[in-house]
């Protein structure tokens, strides 16, 4: 088992990744693991992602309050949103947030990741919706990013940043990584005259091998019910479809349809 030493050594690590490649800016940002039930290794407030030591780290328990941390150090004030998703997803070990420039840029624009372009994004991520604004350090955030935690592995906050989480640290890094790579990779096409995206028939090929290699965490591959019944996938949904929701049925779907295109209309 590793030691809590070479975990907190890994923040560090992550870090200054996600320092390196732009993700944060000055203090921003946030890394937390779960080593226990009640023990959770956690990056401090106000200070630099990309110049962390291991005495940086703070330790604090399943309500977020301080277990230990080290003189001139108090954890994260975003540490609430982290602890709410490991008490409503047991499977997940480590919660990275960040504020990478493209995926961020459609948070703030309010649109979500959710146009199945390549096939790595559709296998990896899925869809990754916005959780609707919340005041940071409050239960706002935390409340709004709960509602889609039993169905992604990752969820941009909308004008805020992004948010993913997995069954490792290196796992919810690369969540990150690829959130951001499936935004910049939309927001170039789109420079081009728009994406050409993969046709139903295609996502749910993607969905079954996704399923085949049994890949852990939540996706609509395994959880949208009309992907299970063989039907059109609810991918572009934008996360507010009936995935992994009782009554499912085909009347909702029209209905839900419906009223996107009055409100695309402007009626």
């Amino acid at each position: 088992m590793v030691n809590e030493f070479e975990i907190k050594k890994q923040i560090c690590d992550i870090g200054k990744r996600i320092y390196d490649r732009g993700m944060v800016a000055a203090n921003d940002g946030n890394i937390s693991v779960k080593i226990s039930d009640n023990e959770f290794l956690c990056t401090p407030t106000g200070v630099s992602k990309g110049f962390m030591t291991p005495e940086y780290i703070c330790k604090v328990d399943a309500n977020g309050n301080v277990i230990q941390a080290n003189a001139g150090f108090k954890p994260s004030s975003e540490i609430k949103m982290h602890m709410r998703v490991y008490r409503e997803r047991p499977d997940v070990k480590s919660v990275v947030h960040a504020h990478p420039m493209y995926a961020t840029a459609f948070a703030i624009a309010g649109i979500p990741l959710t146009q199945p372009i390549m096939p790595e994004a559709v296998i990896a991520l899925g869809c990754v919706p916005i959780a609707e604004y919340g005041t940071p350090s409050t239960e706002e955030i935390p409340d709004a990013v709960e509602k889609h935690l039993q169905y992604f592995d990752a969820v941009l906050l909308e004008n805020h940043g992004a948010l993913a989480y997995s069954d490792s640290l290196l796992n919810a890094y690369h969540k990150m990584e690829s959130v951001e790579f499936y935004a910049q990779l939309l927001f170039l096409s789109r420079q081009l005259g728009g994406p050409k995206e993969l046709s139903d028939a295609q996502v749910k090929r993607l969905y079954e091998i996704r399923r085949q290699f049994g890949l852990p965490g939540k996706h609509p591959a395994n959880l949208c019910p009309n992907a299970k019944d063989g039907k059109p996938s609810c991918h572009g949904c934008g996360g507010n479809c009936t995935c992994g929701k009782d009554g499912g049925d085909d009347k909702a779907l029209v209905a839900e349809i419906t009223k996107r295109v009055l409100e695309a209309m402007g009626k």
